[in-house]
């Protein structure tokens, strides 16, 4: 059986408590919300701070406010299932909503939060092992070793972004609020993410995710799509954010569209972008679109199904995320 090492537990009742003691112990501290993906890590030997800092206790930074006309304010500490069910974000962000639901299962949404999820540790099969595993065969790069097992030459951890809600509220244009003791900050949700599997979020260790921002809805349509070996519970293999602004002959305005899980941070497919804008979304301009939007897509063996099958998936599913778009 696995046990969780020995830690100091604080569980703050305010923001500024939090980053006081954040800002106290230094890089020693680790925030924690839900604990789904922390506590296994610890667990495993991956991450072994001697101190948390619980969110949970901090009503601020929990529950959902505004309307799809104005925009929504998201607690960072919002449960999964609370974001997934919510009224408004079901009839004016239904996308998301999908794509929150897709998270896990039941249990681990009722427990995680979205905070959690954009903020959730890089994966890879070399990294997501036991510690008695991974020292068979001496570590890896992102964790007590010096290599990367996916490219031995590469000088940069290749652990895969696999949060479901990160592509597509960087689609939407969302942004996250960061708050510690000098100060807060906003940042748009696609600038949050390094193309570094260790080095993953540009968050310092003293700040605090508290909310995401999302823009009104209206003016655009969305979908997201997601691969995975089981219909519940895994993690996503790809994941296929789109989101388009159409003009009302129905040519397309703008366009957004991301992929997951095939680099450490969301990637943006800017080349089928603009492939898409001033056109009519029909299946020659699908087809085009998917086909530019699988060629960014570089998966590496670090994860569930063949690379050459992966890369093909890419280019598949984001026709399936735009053929969901068509009227």
């Amino acid at each position: 059986m696995m046990r969780l090492p020995k830690f100091v537990y604080h569980a703050p009742t305010s923001v500024d408590e939090a980053g006081r003691i954040l800002a106290g112990e230094g890089t020693a501290a680790r925030v924690v919300a839900g604990g789904t993906d922390l506590y296994p890590n610890m667990k495993r030997g991956h991450q072994l701070p001697p101190v948390l800092v619980s969110l949970r206790r901090i009503p601020k930074i929990t529950g959902i406010s505004g309307t799809p006309e104005t925009g929504l304010r998201i607690g960072a500490c919002t449960s999964l299932t609370q974001l997934g069910s919510h009224p408004a974000v079901k009839s004016g962000y239904a996308a998301l909503a999908s794509a929150v639901l897709s998270i896990s299962t039941p249990i681990l949404r009722n427990m995680g939060t979205i905070g959690g999820n954009l903020c959730l540790d890089t994966r890879c099969n070399y990294y997501n092992q036991n510690y008695e595993w991974r020292r068979a065969i001496h570590f890896c790069m992102k964790c007590d070793g010096s290599i990367c097992w996916v490219a031995p030459s590469s000088k940069t951890c290749l652990a895969i972004n696999s949060s479901d809600t990160a592509p597509l509220l960087a689609a939407l244009g969302g942004r996250a609020r960061l708050i510690s003791t000098r100060g807060e900050r906003e940042l748009a949700i696609k600038d949050l993410y390094n193309l570094d599997g260790i080095d993953y979020l540009n968050k310092r260790p003293d700040e605090i995710l508290t909310e995401i921002l999302l823009p009104p809805a209206g003016g655009w349509i969305a979908s997201y799509r997601k691969l995975r070996r089981r219909g519940s519970f895994d993690f996503p293999v790809l994941g296929v954010a789109a989101v388009l602004w159409k003009e009302p002959d129905g040519r397309i305005r703008d366009a957004k569209i991301y992929l997951n899980a095939v680099a450490s941070a969301p990637l943006e497919a800017k080349e089928a972008e603009t492939c898409l804008v001033g056109r009519k979304l029909d299946t020659e301009t699908i087809r085009e679109a998917a086909r530019l939007a699988a060629e960014m897509a570089k998966p590496v063996d670090n994860a569930d199904f063949g690379i050459a099958w992966r890369k093909r998936m890419a280019r598949v599913f984001t026709e399936r995320a735009l053929n969901d778009l068509k009227e």
